[in-house]
């Protein structure tokens, strides 16, 4: 009986669910409507919704509650009473390795194809393997932390104490289950940011030099900046967004993490900004470019199915405006650090081929950041200079 009105809590979040509203924003409204949805009834439906949609554009003509059960199927590596009731043959191959579970699917879905999954795969960057990036859609990535500079004994004491299992990525970087409740174990805190993985990486490539100009043109709520300061507490900061409102977070954010010197500006950066820097020359700048946010869509993989190839030209354009616009204030000789959360190579490779050939930019470095392979997002990053 449980098993059944799990899944018609599911059936109904799904007819409810509006398309283009993230679900991490339509669930919790949802469930305060629903008062009479224990936790438990809501961590099961949060991982019955997240499931259907990780199968993405798959089987996408079976009914809705066949999909379900692949999805649950696939994304699960425990038994649960769910699958138990009604897919019991299933069930009990839950721990079965991922090319098994999808030789089994096959056999019963002989439509069902690993490609239909993600099917612009054709269109991603040369240097991601497809197989292991489609196949990571099925596994709920980690939450990562970054632990500022001297607070790293302080985080671990507090997620022993709360018996939170977490890996040591390296260079401040803790992977942690994804939905620990970071805010049960640290109320008040000031001693992490919560940061991607990949995002935490391309901090490699920034590079700065003490008492350097930088600026973060498209810095939302801040994190790339607070990695650029940790490297170089003495830079002279610079930061913009178009949204008031994330300028707003990023003012709170900075002031928790002690970061009080800099200038923010709003700014939409498709539009001609020399009247507003007319007398700025920067060291260095950092493009986190708007993009499709595909590198990401294991987090969210309601986004596949609402996504429109044509966006991706939409986003080159768009990029390429931006960058076109953001270059004139690098001094010569100094980086411009291109950054996407984007798979696709029409946001990635093809933005760095106009930026060298048309905005007389040089590539020094470029690295797809495999997400897939560490349970985080696959984000895209490169160091270029002004010629």
């Amino acid at each position: 009986m449980k098993a059944i009105n799990q899944l018609k809590t599911f059936q109904r979040i799904l007819g409810e669910y509006p398309a283009e509203t993230p679900l991490g924003k339509f669930l919790p409204g949802f469930y305060r409507q629903n008062k009479q949805m224990g936790s438990t009834d809501r961590r099961v439906a949060n991982r019955l919704v997240y499931n259907y949609f990780r199968l993405g554009k798959a089987l996408w003509n079976t009914p809705t509650d066949e999909r379900l059960m692949v999805a649950e199927f696939l994304c699960n590596t425990q038994v649960n009473s769910f699958l138990q009731h009604f897919k019991p043959e299933w069930a009990a191959c839950a721990n079965f390795i991922i090319d098994e579970k999808l030789d089994m699917v096959t056999k019963t879905y002989p439509d069902f194809k690993l490609t239909d999954v993600f099917p612009w795969v054709s269109q991603i960057s040369p240097d991601i393997d497809k197989t292991a990036f489609l196949k990571s859609f099925f596994v709920q990535p980690d939450l990562f932390i970054h632990v500022h500079s001297g607070y790293d004994h302080l985080v671990k004491a507090e997620l022993n104490k709360a018996s939170i299992v977490f890996k040591d990525e390296g260079n401040g970087c803790l992977a942690l289950p994804n939905g620990t409740r970071l805010e049960a174990i640290f109320p008040i805190q000031h001693w992490f940011e919560v940061q991607d993985h990949s995002s935490q990486q391309t901090a490699n490539f920034f590079k700065p030099n003490k008492w350097d100009a930088w600026w973060d043109a498209c810095a939302a709520s801040g994190g790339k900046s607070l990695l650029l300061h940790e490297l170089e507490p003495d830079i002279k900061l610079v930061v913009s967004d178009i949204r008031e409102s994330i300028l707003a977070n990023l003012d709170e954010r900075f002031r928790a993490a002690g970061l009080l010197k800099y200038q923010r500006k709003q700014l939409d950066l498709t539009q001609n900004i020399d009247q507003t820097l007319h007398d700025y020359e920067f060291d260095g700048i950092i493009l986190d470019a708007p993009c499709s946010g595909s590198g990401t869509w294991g987090r969210t993989p309601e986004m596949i199915s609402q996504f429109e190839p044509q966006k991706i030209e939409f986003f080159q354009r768009l990029q390429k405006t931006i960058a076109a616009n953001v270059i004139k204030f690098l001094k010569p000789g100094k980086p411009l650090i291109y950054i996407t959360c984007s798979a696709f190579k029409g946001e990635n490779e093809d933005v760095l081929d106009y930026l060298v050939n048309e905005c007389g930019m040089k590539l020094e470095e470029v690295k797809v950041l495999k997400g897939y392979d560490n349970k985080a997002d696959t984000m895209f990053v490169a160091r270029l200079v002004r010629i």
